[in-house]
C-alpha cells in the first residue's frame, strides 16, 4: 500500500527533511506505509554528495542546504513539483539502479501525458527535453534542456528524496547554481515549453502514471 500527500503552500526544506528520515525509519520497521509526497519549496538551492563549492556561483542568493540525496546543485522553488518518494528498495529487488531508471521511467510518462518527450542522456542525470525550435548547438547537435531532476538516497533499503518536475518555477532562478554540474545545457518547464499545464494537472499525471512503472 502507498499513501499519496499532496502538501498545499511552501514547505520548508528542513520540516520536510526531518518528515522524510522519521518515514523512511518507519517504513523500514514495518509500522508506516510507504509514502509518496508532493511538495512546493520556498526558493532555495540543495548541495548533494558530490556538489562542488565553485558550481554554487551565487550563495547569496537563496538559503543553501546540505542534503545527503545523491548528485550535485539543485534548486528547488515555487512552479517546481518536488516528489519525495519513500518506497522499500529492498522489497522491490535490491536493485538501485533499477530504482532510479524507474524513477526515469515515471518522469517521462508523465512528461508523455502532456505530449512531452523526455529523454534519458548518458552522463547527464535527470530528463531532458530536445527543442528543436531553438538554434543547434555550436557542435550542430540539436539544443537540448533539462525538465526534471532526480537525486535519491537510501537508508536500511528505504529511498527518501527523489525527484522534481519544472511545472512553472521561475527559471532565472536556475542562475544562482551550475544544476547538478552541467554547464553546457539550460533549463526548461512545461509552460516554457508553451504548455497550459497546472501543478494540479501534473499531480494527476503522476498519480496516472505510478502503477505503469512501480508496482502498488
Amino acid at each position: 500500500m502507498v499513501e499519496w500527500i499532496i502538501s498545499d503552500g511552501l514547505t520548508p526544506y528542513l520540516d520536510a527533511v526531518s518528515f522524510m528520515e522519521d518515514r523512511a525509519a518507519a517504513i523500514a520497521s514495518g509500522t508506516a506505509d510507504e509514502l509518496i509526497w508532493l511538495v512546493e519549496h520556498p526558493p532555495l538551492y540543495t548541495a548533494g554528495t558530490s556538489a562542488k563549492p565553485a558550481d554554487l556561483t551565487d550563495p547569496d542568493r537563496f538559503p543553501v542546504y546540505d542534503s545527503k540525496r545523491g548528485g550535485q546543485y539543485t534548486y528547488h522553488g515555487p512552479g517546481q513539483r518536488v516528489v519525495y518518494v519513500m518506497l522499500n528498495v529492498g522489497k522491490r529487488g535490491h536493485d538501485v539502479r533499477k530504482f532510479v531508471q524507474d524513477l526515469e521511467a515515471w518522469v517521462i510518462a508523465t512528461l508523455d501525458r502532456f505530449n512531452v518527450t523526455g529523454e534519458i542522456r548518458c552522463g547527464r542525470v535527470g530528463v531532458w527535453v530536445t527543442r528543436p525550435e531553438l538554434p543547434p548547438n555550436p557542435d550542430g547537435t540539436a539544443h537540448e534542456d533539462k525538465i526534471a531532476a532526480i537525486g535519491v538516497r537510501l537508508r536500511k533499503w528505504v529511498s527518501f528524496h527523489g525527484l522534481s518536475i519544472n511545472v512553472e518555477p521561475d527559471l532565472g532562478h536556475f542562475t544562482g547554481i551550475v544544476p547538478c554540474g552541467i554547464t553546457d545545457y539550460g533549463v526548461t518547464s512545461l509552460v516554457d515549453l508553451g504548455l497550459p499545464v497546472t501543478m494540479a494537472d501534473v499531480d494527476v499525471a503522476l498519480q496516472t502514471t505510478f502503477s505503469q512503472v512501480f508496482d502498488t
